[in-house]
């Protein structure tokens, strides 16, 4: 999604939408007002200067509280950068009168999309809670806005610190990791309140003192600079009485001066270019633009549509899709307050020439600065704007929910249903607005980031004798809905949640296949054969069906996991049968063209590439044979998306052998979710899939296995990192053979919340790391269970004993408390009414109800069986799963640094391994050591 959307509309819950029973356009024009579309609120303003924006919906009893300060890191000076962010991260540490961490309480009440955010402009701070719960929420939100600084000391201080400098290595980390911060220093001129990043330098948040961050808190966080939006099954007029009780008493704060629109004049290009150790090159142009709320802004939004959204857009067809050169394209603007950025970008596939995939780029951008978008074109941006805005009205909170969206127009616009005249200026919107408002912003004043491929260098071994110098050479010249079945006669299974009064409709079609259909075959072949499936029929190619798509305000997508295999499709009601019609298109008339696969297949070794760049996913393709060896059809990268080696030799008869083997309706059910009656459904889905022929099913190897390798260190080196990947992992039972409700819990004990124990001791504890967390990876056989932590690089070693003592004491002295049972199962219960509030997340549980043959009424009960999980039966389970000798550990790093303090520790091996999981030297055997030595 586009960032002036993430901005304007992403992600609304459900508003008030009259629309036509017909796709979103046809014949060149809109088929509905914009003005139909409203968010009814009600707008206070209390006496302390306080804003409040109310609006009520009834669909589910949670409300969304939003909380917006107007003050981002514009507001800081040179030399006092990420002061904003570091104080969003300070007001979850506790109030003067609730000195606790506010994880703890808000879990405790059920709270769900909770979170805070810091942005150039504004400071947020976002939850849902049961209505039960808004008092509570109030209290904490009112304390820490008007009762915060005596409970601000050094310790939290220090520790905020830490974890947001962790935040910072773990972002810079990643592939292209640096390049919001070069571009941001390059793009704006020296003191500009945008030339510094939102999360600012090491060297200021290591100067921040304690009177700093309260003189911060005393500048910009008065009631009069903030912005409560509330949104749910409330009363309006309770709300607003219930405000003035929290709030009333808070000072309004000082004075303060706004910034004025600041677009600096960039009369020539500049270019910049650095190294990263990634797979492929990046070109990244950029332009400042106009302002957030401005037509030009709007009209630059739908110029980048064009540009590169969807497989017609201009790159995509032409680099991607035609030259084959690139592997991604992305063009997206980014309006704040003062000035905006406009974005294009290009990923260069490995071995095209960089220089030449540039020149198109420009060509491409220059033809359309000059021509501005056809009227198909534009209609077909519009369309598709229109239907994520539709897609979107579900929610009431989270980020770009309801609630986000009245706060933010009230607090950029000045008032909550600015969002109207946006959505006017869209529709309005004409070729020649497209085109002159991207001739005056794009034709000069272009930054040029070029990131290139850090070469792969290597050392060689050495002879030398360094005892003595070398003689001289002769001198010589570098709420669950209820479940429905139903059968087609070629024994296709339909489950059907009938939602009604919901306008879209959402369609999952479940093969019992994925990456484990790869054993006995070409690794990647699952993830491949169903990348393929949308990618032409026999009466449409792969443009068109993007093309048709975006016309329906649809979208489809095909893929594959561990188990299954999927064809799901999102739509909306008004253009349901026409969306049917192309999905059982897509399913039963696929083409496999040779020259998509040739495309498809480059892409996906590129996917590979990044995957052995990426720290994390280096870390998952290898894992897995580990665990369950070799011969296991679970033993291939949890990515699915095989090897080089396999992928480079798939051809078109494997792709069609896949599908002639699994792509049967007799291995198939079809989850549907949206405001459709069972009888109809299979009347309307007997005539499409009918004749679908049944097929003779092969079988999974899927059974069980017993690791004989446990208790060694596995070593993959990435030189220079910044952070190591600790991953630790076992096998325990598939899904379903325990008390899955047990499972969970015991997890979000251990390391699967915020507040877990993992998490508290290696982030809030220690500050050795952004998160830290453990989770299971659910599969119908043998599931991993893993320890996952990326860790500063110089405590790699203390973080894993932290590690082992944490699992250690989980099954030994230190097993689970009543108290964190409590709050594990109230969070539990308290998230379940808002936690099926959209179409998409009920038919996310439907899956699971087939892929794990659950029974049909196992969400509707799941309330009352959380409820009745005792202390006994979690740590029961705890010691049957949690058996801390049994876990083999990998970490992801650079070697030179790390690996002799490794070798301190109480491993039985030490492997070092290339990014396949190959041994790339003897192992290395543990050095003991005498205490106190």
């Amino acid at each position: 999604m586009k960032n002036l959307r993430n901005f304007l509309i992403a992600g609304c819950a459900v508003l008030l939408f009259l629309f036509s029973n017909t796709p979103l356009y046809a014949q060149d024009a809109l088929l509905f007002s914009p003005n139909d579309i409203d968010i009814p609120h009600k707008k206070y303003v209390l006496d302390n200067g306080l804003r409040l924006i109310v609006h009520e919906d009834h669909k589910a009893p949670i409300v969304a509280v939003n909380v917006w300060y107007h003050v981002g890191s514009k507001n800081e000076k040179t030399g006092k950068s990420g002061f904003a962010h570091l104080f969003e991260h300070l007001m979850f540490n506790g109030s003067e009168n609730f000195n606790d961490d506010y994880f703890q309480a808000l879990e405790r009440i059920g709270a769900t999309d909770l979170n805070g955010t810091t942005n150039n402009d504004r400071t947020n701070y976002f939850q849902n809670v049961p209505t039960s719960g808004l008092d509570q929420v109030l209290f904490l939100e009112s304390d820490r806005m008007g009762h915060l600084l005596g409970a601000i000391d050094q310790a939290k201080l220090d520790e905020q610190r830490g974890v947001v400098q962790n935040e910072k290595r773990q972002g810079e980390n990643q592939p292209y990791g640096r390049q919001y911060d070069l571009i941001t220093k390059s793009l704006w001129p020296k003191g500009h309140p945008y030339s510094w990043t939102v999360i600012g330098e090491m060297e200021d948040l290591n100067a921040a003192s304690l009177e700093d961050v309260k003189e911060w808190f005393k500048s910009y966080y008065g009631a009069a600079n903030a912005v409560i939006s509330i949104a749910g099954d409330v009363d309006t007029e309770e709300v607003m009485e219930k405000v003035k009780k929290y709030f009333g008493d808070i000072p309004a704060g000082p004075t303060m001066a706004r910034q004025e629109v600041n677009i600096p004049k960039r009369l020539a290009n500049t270019r910049q270019y650095y190294q990263d150790r990634v797979p492929e090159s990046r070109i990244l142009q950029t332009w400042v633009v106009p302002e957030w709320g401005s037509k030009e802004a709007h009209y630059l939004d739908l110029a980048t549509d064009v540009l590169a959204s969807g497989k017609n857009s201009r790159l995509y067809k032409k680099l991607v899709y035609e030259d084959q050169t690139a592997s991604y394209v992305s063009a997206s603007i980014y309006p704040m307050e003062i000035a905006g950025t406009l974005s294009v970008m290009a990923n260069v596939k490995p071995g095209e020439d960089r220089e030449k995939v540039e020149q198109t780029l420009n060509q491409l951008v220059e033809k359309f600065l000059k021509e501005g978008p056809s009227e198909q074109e534009l209609n077909r941006v519009k369309a598709q704007y229109f239907a994520r805005f539709i897609k979107g009205i579900e929610r009431i909170g989270g980020f770009g929910g309801k609630s986000d969206i009245l706060a933010m127009n009230e607090i950029y616009g000045n008032s909550p249903d600015y969002y109207k005249q946006s959505l006017n200026i869209i529709a309005n919107a004409t070729t020649e607005d497209i085109r002159k408002a991207a001739q005056k912003w794009m034709a000069q004043g272009k930054h040029s980031l070029i990131c290139d491929p850090f070469p792969n260098y290597t050392t060689l071994a050495s002879e030398v004798d360094r005892s003595t110098l070398p003689s001289l050479g002769k001198s010589a010249t570098a709420t669950f809905p209820a479940v429905h079945r139903g059968k087609l006669k070629n024994g296709m299974q339909v489950v059907l949640a009938q939602r009604k009064g919901i306008p879209t409709i959402v369609m999952n079609l479940l093969f019992n296949a994925g990456y484990a259909a790869d054993q006995g075959v070409k690794a990647g072949t699952a993830s491949l054969a169903m990348n393929m499936m949308d990618e032409g029929t026999e009466s449409y190619s792969s443009l068109e069906i993007n093309e048709k798509l975006q016309l329906l305000g649809a979208s489809l997508n095909t893929s594959s996991d561990l188990d299954m295999s999927y064809v799901n499709m999102n739509t909306l009601k008004p253009s349901f049968q026409a969306s049917l019609d192309l999905f059982a298109e897509v399913v039963l008339r696929p083409a496999f063209q040779q020259d998509e696969l040739d495309r498809l297949k480059k892409q996906q070794l590129a996917s590979i590439q990044r995957e052995k760049a990426t720290p994390v996913t280096m870390a998952l393709r290898v894992l897995p044979k580990f665990l369950y060896g070799d011969a296991h059809a679970y033993s291939i990268p949890l990515t699915g998306s095989g090897y080089e080696h396999t992928v480079q030799t798939i051809s078109r008869d494997d792709i069609t052998s896949y599908y002639q083997k699994w792509i049967r309706p007799n291995n198939a059910t079809l989850v549907v979710v949206g405001d459709l009656e069972m009888g109809e459904l299979l009347k309307q889905l007997e005539a499409k899939f009918g004749a679908w022929e049944k097929g003779k099913l092969p079988a999974k190897n899927i059974h069980a296995v017993q690791p004989a390798n446990r208790n060694k260190l596995y070593v993959m080196d990435r030189p220079e990192s910044q952070q190591s990947i600790i991953v630790a992992g076992k096998l325990i039972q598939p899904y379903g053979d325990i008390n899955e409700i047990a499972r969970e819990t015991m997890n979000n004990v251990l390391g699967g919340e915020f507040t877990s124990r993992v998490n508290m001791n290696l982030r809030e504890d220690k500050h050795w790391a952004y998160g830290a967390f453990t989770l299971v990876w659910n599969a119908k056989g043998q599931r991993p269970l893993l320890a996952y932590a990326p860790v500063q690089t110089d405590k790699t070693k203390e973080s894993i004993q932290e590690l082992q003592k944490e699992l250690s004491q989980f099954v030994g002295d230190k097993p689970v408390t009543q108290a964190e049972l409590t709050k594990v199962k109230e969070n539990r219960i308290l998230k379940l009414p808002g936690q099926w509030e959209t179409n998409g997340s009920v038919a996310g549980s439907l899956n699971n109800i087939v892929k794990y043959n659950l029974k049909d009424d196992y969400y509707q009960k799941f309330d009352q069986n959380v409820r009745s999980l005792d202390l006994e039966e979690v740590r029961k389970l705890s010691k049957l799963l949690v058996k801390p000798q049994e876990f083999n550990w990998l970490v992801v790093g650079d070697k030179e640094k790390i690996m002799a303090s490794l070798q301190e520790l109480d491993f039985d091996e030490i492997i070092t391994i290339d990014p396949n999981g190959n041994p790339l030297e003897p192992s290395q055997p543990k050095i003991k050591t005498e205490k106190g030595k």
